[in-house]
């Protein structure tokens, strides 16, 4: 009987061409599984690929294999939603001697009155130089830059300009519960709940299922990209572009369908042959 432990368990970081994917970020810093490597890493990840559902509206599935994650978002210099973010960024610290195991987060839009399926894929993570506890959110598209430290009490930190306020509560069990609230447009809106129940690998491929086929899922039926900055935040929603501040100012705009290749280049940084962006034109400007 074998005693090796079933590979689903880890995150696949020795799959990883680890040369590659600090290439595309533009990591030149120290390879260790410090704080200070922690906190590099989720700022030049989050800052470098954006976050598009492209591939769904494009009637393909969402493969969450490292090899699969790392030719889609390295070598083809595309973006992902939060599975994908999160499925390489755990791969790239397990292999760099980081301590990491997947959360699932629970999503609002600003307020608490309607509850979700818990289908936001995080992280927690420890490093080897202290026995701090950070959460990682790679894949949110707004951030955090910045690792979320687990005090005792929580508190409102900063990450670049951005402020964000992190509440602990209890669950139902008695069992830790995090609220993630961040400071827009609309002033602080809750954006996510946490618990501290591990997910592996399989369950972000259930969660990916629903997410990326169902009918419920907003990622099925329309364009979602998200961009995010130190100074300035970009989401494109259909065909209604939202830019939005630190300081909680914003604006939208609508665009006509002819400028949304310019606007997927320019804006989000990506780029789409000419049958995949003919076809995108057409779904985004059909669920206007």
């Amino acid at each position: 009987m074998s005693t090796s432990p079933d590979p689903s368990y880890r995150w696949g970081g020795d799959e990883v061409d680890l040369e590659a994917y600090l290439a595309r970020i533009g990591f030149d810093g120290e390879l260790a599984p410090t704080v200070a490597t922690l906190r590099t890493l989720v700022r030049r990840h989050t800052t470098t690929f954006p976050f598009e559902n492209l591939e769904i509206i494009l009637g393909r599935p969402i493969p969450l294999d490292v090899e699969a994650l790392q030719d889609k978002m390295v070598r083809h210099r595309r973006g992902g939603y939060c599975f994908e973010h999160s499925g390489l960024f755990a791969a790239v610290l397990e292999r760099l001697g980081f301590g990491v195991t997947g959360l699932s987060a629970r999503i609002f839009m600003g307020t608490d009155d309607k509850l979700l399926a818990a289908t936001h894929a995080m992280l927690r993570v420890t490093t080897a130089d202290n026995d701090r506890v950070w959460l990682c959110d790679v894949g949110f598209g707004s951030g955090p830059m910045a690792p979320i430290e687990l005090t005792p009490s929580g508190g409102e930190f900063t990450a670049g300009n951005w402020r964000f306020r992190l509440e602990r509560d209890t669950d139902e069990l008695g069992g830790d519960l995090w609220t993630l609230h961040h400071f827009n447009r609309d002033g602080w809106s809750m954006r996510r709940t946490v618990a501290m129940n591990p997910q592996y690998r399989i369950d972000n491929v259930v969660g990916n299922h629903y997410v990326s086929t169902s009918t419920h899922s907003p990622f099925t039926t329309r364009p979602v990209l998200q961009r995010f900055h130190p100074d300035v935040h970009y989401m494109l929603d259909g065909l209604t572009l939202l830019t939005n501040y630190p300081d909680g100012a914003g604006e939208t705009r609508d665009l006509e369908r002819s400028e949304l290749p310019k606007i997927l280049t320019e804006v989000f940084d990506i780029e789409l042959d000419e049958t995949d962006t003919a076809a995108l034109v057409h779904t985004a400007a059909s669920s206007a």
